[in-house]
């Protein structure tokens, strides 16, 4: 199958809030009070989670099929701690990202743990999004500037 390309485009109608278009649809990116936005939308940080959920259960049900396993519910979670000083300029040793990532997967499906471990390790190897996030990805970033009317 050829590579497939996916695109967004953001447009700012605040210090916090943009409002991203992504093929058909409009998400909405804000910050919530403490981070000084006015919370009409999830954050940058809660869309990546959302976006490894999202991935995540696309993947289980893909892999699943190909087992010959039926998956009668799916639910899964995702958090973590992120420092945010380095955002706001002062000075520390961590990182402006995650910490780190915990998933939690709850399956409702007709198999045994040995069929499910094998499900989980293929689901955890095949997902695109926690690929990007496991592994170093080149980020290429340009600038143009608008030239005054």
């Amino acid at each position: 199958m050829p590579d497939i390309n996916f695109s967004v485009v953001g447009y700012s109608q605040s210090a916090t809030r943009m409002s991203v278009k992504a093929r058909d649809f409009t998400m909405i990116v804000d910050e919530p009070p403490v981070l000084g936005g006015q919370d009409e939308g999830p954050n940058p940080v809660e869309y990546v989670l959302s976006a490894i959920v999202g991935c995540l259960n696309v993947t289980c049900y893909i892999v699943a099929k190909e087992m010959g396993l039926t998956i009668n519910s799916l639910e899964i979670k995702a958090n973590g701690d992120i420092n945010p000083d380095l955002l706001f300029g002062r000075v520390t040793n961590d990182r402006a990202g995650y910490k780190g990532i915990s998933i939690d997967f709850c399956v409702d499906a007709q198999a045994d743990q040995e069929t499910l471990d094998s499900w989980l390790s293929q689901v955890k190897e095949r997902c695109p999004v926690s690929d990007n996030l496991a592994n170093a990805t080149p980020i290429s970033i340009g600038l143009n500037i608008v030239e005054p009317a």
